[in-house]
């Protein structure tokens, strides 16, 4: 299994794609490569029986890519987790690091790193971090792209992407804001939001708006 394979099954996983089919698009935008090249890989992934592709209809993980994907997104993120919460590292660096440290962690290293961290359910950047049987709890997966014009949402994740998370924060934009969609800009254009109590529009730029998780505010 490639580095590359599994960051496909990790993108697909935090897309949704255990529950739904994901399209070819949003896997591109999420990880910032070119249409063609997802469609090749996907291809590959389902001649190993990790995904399921329905032309015209999408992209969703077998079983076993679940498990594949749910143990790597588990590694991944604990070790992300440790980074910020016990050596001060800033939220948008972590990615490479958990890259390299996920490789090399054993399923025993892994549980006794989830009970040095009191069993986190979330990473800094508010992903979901599966146990050790694969289970997690449940996470929206609209993305702020999908939200409708006039529609009040919370921010709840975002992507694990280092120029995002930059971006993001020069944005003024953080996890659990509250924001209003004030518009879509038509030709793929910016989201245009506005954060609760705030009268500033801020511009979301198309591919970051499918890097952005929302859900209802409650």
């Amino acid at each position: 299994m490639t580095p590359m394979k599994e960051d496909y099954l990790k993108i697909i996983f935090e897309l949704g794609g255990v529950k739904k089919k994901v399209s070819n698009k949003d896997i591109s935008l999420g990880l910032g490569i070119a249409a063609g090249s997802v469609t090749e890989m996907i291809t590959k992934l389902a001649d190993e029986g990790l995904v399921s592709h329905e032309p015209y209809a999408g992209i969703s993980l077998t079983p076993d890519g679940v498990k594949l994907a749910a143990e790597l997104v588990r590694k991944h993120r604990l070790w992300e987790t440790f980074l910020v919460d016990k050596l001060g590292y800033n939220v948008a660096d972590v990615h490479p690091e958990a890259e390299v440290l996920e490789h090399q962690t054993s399923d025993r290293l892994a549980a006794a790193l989830d009970t040095f961290l009191d069993h986190p359910t979330n990473c800094p950047h508010g992903g979901v971090i599966p146990s050790a049987t694969g289970n997690y709890s449940d996470v929206s997966h609209r993305l702020l792209a999908d939200g409708q014009d006039g529609e009040e949402v919370m921010i709840e994740r975002f992507l694990d992407n280092h120029e995002l998370l930059v971006y993001l924060h020069d944005l003024g934009l953080k996890l659990h804001d509250r924001v209003t969609i004030i518009k879509h800009e038509p030709f793929e254009g910016p989201v245009v939001v506005r954060k609760a109590g705030s009268d500033q529009d801020i511009m979301v730029s198309f591919k970051a708006s499918h890097n952005i998780f929302i859900n209802e505010t409650k």
